[in-house]
């Protein structure tokens, strides 16, 4: 819509200066009868049309509200929250203002103008720093803007804030203002401030209280009482430690004995239940030691009867193998007896074989003996009778 109004505005701003365009011109060519006069006057008024329409469009942005405030009768009741609002052209204008939290804060400055000073009960000047949080009723605009200074922000908050402080701190000592009656004294500035700024159609959302500036002297004089103050704490605190540190001591004493007469007790018992348990045991123990020696002097005779045993089996044992080999001597003689019959029964048939079994026995390697064709039974005659004239024998190994 802003663009509609614009646009209007622009418009008849255009056929204004058409108009006088043509005025102009006719007076540039020093016309007296000005043709062009009443092409002009008709512009002028169509003009008027677009720009009339465009004034009376108004337009409340976000976070304002408005009153329209007509030339005739004055301040008109209705509030026009944020939007498109149509107005007389020329009789009524908009009186815009912020609705959104507003935030009005005093400083602690040296100059009292600058800053927000109070005097305490002691009749000390005290220097305050505070912030208030508020915001206009927008329901109530038309009686603001008919009846409070303006600006409301710099014309009637500030007075009222600083009033409220300067009742309320009367009544409190210096000392309460830093200590636990702070809260107090800001809860009651609060009520107060807004009190009064209520029937204003001002709604305070919140006071704070942010800072304290003290006398000079007595900042002096409260910072050596806090030094005393607080070194009266730590004589208190050390002497407390002191204190606890020596109980403590005794009753760490007190369990030491505790514990070391517990501890003798507790041995004691000890004793007495273990010598209880070895005289408990001795019962059972000497008949088991008995069994004991009577199991060893049986385990003894048993190894001595068994030592006898396996020396008379081993006797024995010695006495078959040597009847054992006597026999099988007495069989290889026999058999050897037999063999070298058959043997020499054998040669005596075959003398030839005689020199065969011969060289079997001299080497096992021989593969092929050379035996001259004319010396029949060279080797054994050789052998047997150790003739010098004896043929050598050359074997392939």
């Amino acid at each position: 819509m802003l663009t509609l109004k614009y646009l209007l505005e622009s418009l008849g701003f255009l056929l204004l200066a058409a108009s006088a365009a043509l005025l102009g011109f006719d007076l540039y060519r020093r016309q007296t009868a000005l043709p062009h006069s009443r092409q002009a006057a008709r512009l002028a008024a169509i003009a008027l049309v677009p720009l009339l329409a465009g004034i009376g469009i108004v337009v409340v942005p976000a976070g304002m509200a408005g009153v329209r405030v007509s030339q005739v009768s004055g301040t008109l009741p209705g509030t026009l929250y944020p939007g498109l609002h149509l107005v007389l052209p020329l009789v009524q204008s908009v009186a815009l203002y912020d609705v959104r939290d507003q935030l009005f804060q005093t400083t602690i400055a040296e100059k009292p103008a600058e800053g927000l000073k109070v005097q305490t009960r002691e009749g000390l000047s005290v220097g305050l720093a505070v912030a208030v949080r508020y915001r206009i009723d927008p329901s109530r605009l038309a009686y603001i803007h008919a009846n409070l200074p303006q600006p409301v922000d710099r014309e009637l908050v500030p007075p009222v804030v600083a009033s409220a402080f300067r009742e309320i701190a009367p009544n409190y000592l210096v000392r309460d203002l830093f200590s636990g009656r702070r809260e107090d004294i800001r809860r009651e500035a609060s009520a107060t401030i807004t009190r009064k700024l209520a029937p204003d159609a001002i709604v305070v959302r919140e006071v704070m209280l942010r800072d304290i500036q003290l006398p000079a002297e007595y900042a002096k004089g409260l910072e050596g009482v806090l030094l005393k103050e607080q070194e009266n704490d730590r004589l208190s605190v050390e002497v407390e430690v002191k204190a606890k540190q020596v109980r403590t001591a005794e009753l760490e004493a007190q369990a030491e004995r505790a514990r070391q007469v517990t501890q003798a007790e507790g041995e004691a018992q000890v004793t007495v239940l273990r010598a209880k348990a070895q005289s408990d045991a001795m019962q059972y123990t000497l008949p088991l030691k008995q069994k004991q020696i009577e199991q060893t002097r049986l385990e003894a005779e048993a190894r001595a009867q068994a030592r006898v045993i396996d020396g008379k089996a081993e006797l024995e044992h010695r006495k078959l193998m040597n009847q054992a080999e006597v026999n099988r001597t007495e069989v290889m003689s026999k058999a050897d007896a037999d063999k070298m019959r058959l043997e020499a029964d054998v040669l005596k048939d075959s003398p030839l074989l005689l020199q065969k079994i011969i060289a079997d026995k001299l080497s096992d390697k021989v593969q092929i003996m050379m035996v001259p064709s004319d010396g029949k039974f060279f080797f054994a005659n050789d052998v047997l009778h150790g003739a010098p004239g004896a043929t050598t024998v050359r074997a392939n190994q």
